[in-house]
């Protein structure tokens, strides 16, 4: 059997969209939902990374490159990305947030606006670590105390661009979710948007107990106003701004 047929049956079994070799599922359009109770992954701490880089149409090869073609040949076809850093560069701010609904009705957001950082051991059970405005290695990332899955309803992990910065075009990014057993579950957010302002990028849900994990992927114009509409949270919003120097 060729590589190429090889890549397009699956090459592996299992999860369709998951890689065997690097220990990941990938959800997709096409594969959309994993259920971490049945990976035995609905307890300990969920953690939810956002890490993002600045694009580049410069495709020129590297070894590092090279050997990512290899696992992946479908990113033939997609710009090679380089990291966002360097007064040369245009600052590029992604943040990562959460939209989370109790079993209670308890409703709010977990966001670096507003000093929102949420708690991990009282609800919500959602707790952010920090604002990253740079696309460091590290990025930013949420933790989520799956201990009190039964007092969660369902969250919606999103990211949005602070001001001043470039679309979503010119940005390669993905979220990661690590959960406390087995693989970890990656949404890449590839698509062009070059207008959007935020998305909607997963949303986990208790549904009978059983935990799931579904990939959005939404874009939208506005913010977090118009991410609460799509999906019905009712909140009420004002205009927020950052602390300088955080």
């Amino acid at each position: 059997m060729s590589f190429w047929n090889n890549l397009l049956r699956g090459g592996h079994s299992g999860f369709d969209s998951g890689s065997a070799s690097s220990n990941t599922i990938e959800l997709t359009k096409r594969h959309r939902t994993v259920s971490l109770t049945k990976q035995g992954a609905a307890t300990g701490n969920l953690r939810v990374n956002l890490s993002w880089r600045m694009r580049t149409s410069d495709i020129g090869g590297s070894t590092g490159r090279t050997r990512d073609l290899l696992r992946h040949p479908s990113k033939m076809f997609k710009p090679e990305v380089v990291q966002a850093q360097g007064p040369a560069v245009v600052q590029i701010d992604l943040d990562l947030a959460c939209l989370y609904e109790l079993k209670d009705g308890t409703k709010g957001v977990v966001q670096p606006l507003g000093d929102f950082f949420g708690d991990i051991n009282s609800p919500p059970y959602v707790k952010l670590s920090g604002d990253d405005r740079f696309g460091s290695g590290s990025g930013e990332t949420i933790y989520i105390n799956l201990d009190h899955r039964d007092e969660i309803k369902r969250l919606l992990i999103f990211v949005y661009i602070y001001d001043g910065t470039p679309a979503f075009d010119r940005t390669h990014a993905i979220v990661t979710l690590y959960p406390s057993n087995g693989p970890r579950v990656e949404i890449g957010l590839d698509e062009r948007a070059p207008q959007a302002r935020s998305c909607a990028v997963v949303l986990i849900e208790n549904n009978k107990g059983e935990l799931t994990v579904r990939r959005e992927v939404k874009y939208v114009y506005g913010f977090q106003a118009e991410l609460d509409r799509l999906y019905g949270w009712g909140l009420h919003w004002g205009r927020g701004f950052k602390k300088s120097g955080v």
